[in-house]
């Protein structure tokens, strides 16, 4: 998939804007397009420029034009919501997939359909007003990350052994330490390593550096030792395969589950997402501010750092009774008497 042959050119210039302007990395811009190609398709079909008989994944859209652009309406746009939660199959290479898509799913196309109306504006200029100004996102629940707590995180480490148990421990230590992003850690090369600090390529192709602590240094190191015997093809991944070849997002997710089973923990509740929730949070117990941790995590905006500053209902119970005006209580006493002037008893006031 290539949407710089495959879309058409109001499409292909609202992507080529994101990926060269705004430097949003290849993977980004690619969802944008699969989340415009499906939308088209589905307008294609509604205003009737296709058999309804028509497979809507196989539906053209080389012809999608400004015209076509303009017509779309936000009763359009919530009809094709009502599609998505409800029609749509959820993972279709799967032969078990469910219908109907979730509401962070249909939101981040509500997102995509916003920023294309929004370039053709403001930036492209090629329309006088946005019709999608006041579209409405489906609303999410507010869902606590799950996270491990310490003595988990310590028995996850603790049970890491057998074969590639320096490579393994060395990817949960960072993982449970520095809350890397499973992209930014498979995308770790030998110089990104650079004494007690290490370079991390982030969202958007973002370059921050992340602190080592003596654990991730003595993992690194361990690490190292090993890897340095081994015959790389690929010369630069900080962490590789047995066979040889730089460690994929599969590869890792597979691990930490194969891990986190070995230390008797259940591999369904938790990923190496979880992880990386993991660390914010045990940072923010231990006295890290929300700015910093917004750093260390590389989120572009605090909200989203925000969702890590939950407490357990302990914490809660224990900031209350921390006020110092948790003892101060009603005195009871009688009923208080009105004093009677001389005026209150002639009834005057």
């Amino acid at each position: 998939m290539d949407y710089r042959t495959e879309a058409p050119q109001i499409i292909r210039d609202f992507l080529n804007y994101h990926e060269t302007i705004q430097a949003h990395s290849r993977k980004t811009v690619d969802e944008y397009y699969l989340d415009l190609r499906n939308f088209f398709r589905y307008i294609k079909m509604e205003k009737g420029l296709v058999p309804r008989s028509a497979e809507l994944d196989e539906i053209p859209i080389d012809d999608v034009d400004l015209d076509l652009v303009r017509s779309v309406t936000l009763t359009d746009v919530y009809a094709y919501m009502s599609y998505l939660s409800r029609d749509r199959v959820r993972h279709a290479n799967s032969p078990e997939s469910g219908y109907g898509l979730t509401p962070a799913a249909r939101a981040r196309k509500i997102a995509t359909i916003r920023s294309f109306y929004k370039y053709l504006t403001t930036k492209a200029k090629v329309m006088a007003e946005n019709p999608m100004q006041d579209l409405d996102s489906p609303r999410l629940k507010k869902a606590l990350p799950r996270y491990l707590d310490l003595d988990e995180s310590i028995r996850l480490l603790e049970s890491v052994d057998g074969a590639d148990r320096e490579r393994d421990y060395c990817i949960l230590t960072l993982f449970l330490n520095c809350g890397l992003r499973i992209s930014e850690l498979v995308g770790l090369n030998l110089n990104d390593v650079r004494g007690d600090q290490l370079r991390v390529l982030g969202k958007g192709n973002k370059e921050r550096i992340v602190f080592l602590n003596d654990a991730c240094q003595q993992a690194v190191a361990d690490w190292l030792a090993v890897r340095g015997a081994q015959a790389a093809i690929d010369k630069n991944a900080l962490f590789i395969t047995r066979r040889h070849t730089r460690m994929t997002t599969d590869a890792v997710h597979y691990m930490v589950k194969k891990r986190l089973l070995a230390a008797g923990l259940d591999p369904s509740l938790y990923s190496s997402h979880k992880l990386r929730h993991t660390a914010a949070t045990l940072m923010l117990q231990n006295g890290v501010d929300v700015r910093t941790l917004q750093e260390v995590l590389g989120h572009e905006h605090l909200n989203t750092t925000q969702i890590y500053t939950h407490v357990d209902n302990e914490d809660l119970r224990v900031a209350a009774k921390a006020n110092p005006l948790g003892k101060v209580t009603r005195k009871k006493s009688a009923k208080p008497k009105i004093q009677e002037d001389d005026s209150m008893k002639s009834g005057g006031l």
